[in-house]
């Protein structure tokens, strides 16, 4: 059977990041109804509850990944109860990969040993950048010496593997600010970087900075040179990109983010949380307080599902595909035009001699022009 994963949505931030638009929420955001002390008991009824409606389809599960807002924000003692509960119903796999979001000031020494003895093999901190200057943009309130020492207590706690995300072309960065976060993250020891450039989401702060000229708007060409130069910097660390927005090195690829590119399946808890099986997609009410709400009532938290159609399928196996080094199997789809491909490749965007063997696969530069290599390739 297909492997299956679990990802878990603790919607906590100590403070709203001026960029962010994830379904997200401040203690006081929520009032009396869904508190964070106790919240990981509504996880914990959700994961029971999955398991008995899935009956015979049960599967000891490969990776389970917290993400967030911020996981950490809860008390590692409950985030170690939400994964027992996981391998209580469901059960693990040998060497199951169990990942945390964090933020690098909402842990220290012995939450991080805590979660190490609970099961927990990787962590992944939201970094973002070195610079002051664009940590005070981005609305982050952690500093670079921060992440630094949480990158070092991760290890010293004994995480099996360590990760940091990096936001690059925020305005007001420059490239010498870019190696100093790549210079920063590699050197306090991490295996694997995510690097993503910063999009203004509508109806956040920071998009009414830029509304007002408060705050420049993101440059597209400075976004390009600045993936290219990220991409530069982590090769010569020793990293190898294995998909649009991450590197790793070797061995320290995230096994989760993997199953979601191979279109495996996977099951969703928590408040918005999307799950996906055999071509079936469902996901859950997005507020907290409705989460609860049909959770104390007995009903699973599901607000909508789709059945995905033939071509649905077939588009997101491109999408997806074409999204890794590994590349988009060309035997796993049908009725791609050779005259589209030929022109991609002559125009840079594919890599020539991958198609020799069966793969289509993007080249540096097919990586920042994505999307169009993707609506090229179905349209």
């Amino acid at each position: 059977m297909r492997p299956l994963s679990i990802y878990v949505h603790v919607p906590f931030c100590a403070s709203r990041c001026g960029y962010c638009d994830f379904n997200t929420y401040t203690a006081t955001d929520l009032g009396e109804q869904v508190q964070r002390d106790t919240f990981d008991q509504l996880l914990i009824s959700e994961v029971q509850l999955a398991a008995s409606k899935l009956g015979a389809d049960l599967r000891a599960v490969d990776t389970v990944f917290f993400g967030g807002g911020t996981p950490t924000l809860l008390s590692a003692k409950a985030l170690v109860g939400v994964l027992e509960s996981i391998k209580s119903e469901f059960g693990l796999r040998p060497a199951a990969e169990v990942t945390t979001e964090a933020n690098p000031d909402s842990v220290d020494q012995p939450k991080l040993d805590q979660l190490v003895a609970g099961g927990f093999t990787r962590i992944s901190y939201g970094v973002q950048s070195a610079a002051s200057k664009v940590l005070k943009t981005l609305d982050r309130t952690h500093t670079a010496g921060a992440a630094a020492d949480a990158i070092v207590m991760a290890r010293a706690a004994g995480f099996a593997h360590i990760s940091a995300d990096l936001i690059i072309a925020t305005p007001g960065e420059c490239d010498a600010d870019l190696r100093d976060s790549v210079d920063l993250v590699t050197g306090a020891g991490v295996d694997h970087v995510s690097a993503y450039t910063l999009i203004v989401e509508p109806n956040t702060p920071l998009a009414r900075q830029v509304a007002a000229g408060v705050v420049p708007s993101p440059d597209d060409e400075t976004a390009a040179h600045r993936y290219e130069l990220v991409d530069q910097l982590l090769s010569d660390r020793g990293f190898t990109w294995y998909e649009i927005s991450n590197w790793a090195r070797s061995g320290g690829q995230c096994r989760h983010n993997v199953h979601y590119w191979q279109n495996d399946d996977w099951l969703g808890i928590g408040p918005g949380a999307h799950s996906h099986r055999s071509g079936v997609r469902w996901w859950n009410v997005k507020h907290p307080r409705s989460y609860a709400e049909r959770l104390d009532a007995g009903e699973l938290p599901i607000d909508q599902l789709e059945e995905l159609t033939v071509e649905q399928v077939r588009l997101e196996t491109m999408m997806l595909g074409l999204r890794t080094a590994a590349g988009l199997d060309l035997a796993a789809v049908d009725a791609i035009d050779s005259v589209v491909i030929a022109k991609l490749i002559a125009d840079g965007l594919l890599d020539g001699p991958a198609l020799a063997d069966g793969q289509l696969r993007v080249t540096v530069r097919g990586r920042l022009f994505a999307d169009a290599v993707i609506r090229d390739l179905t349209n």
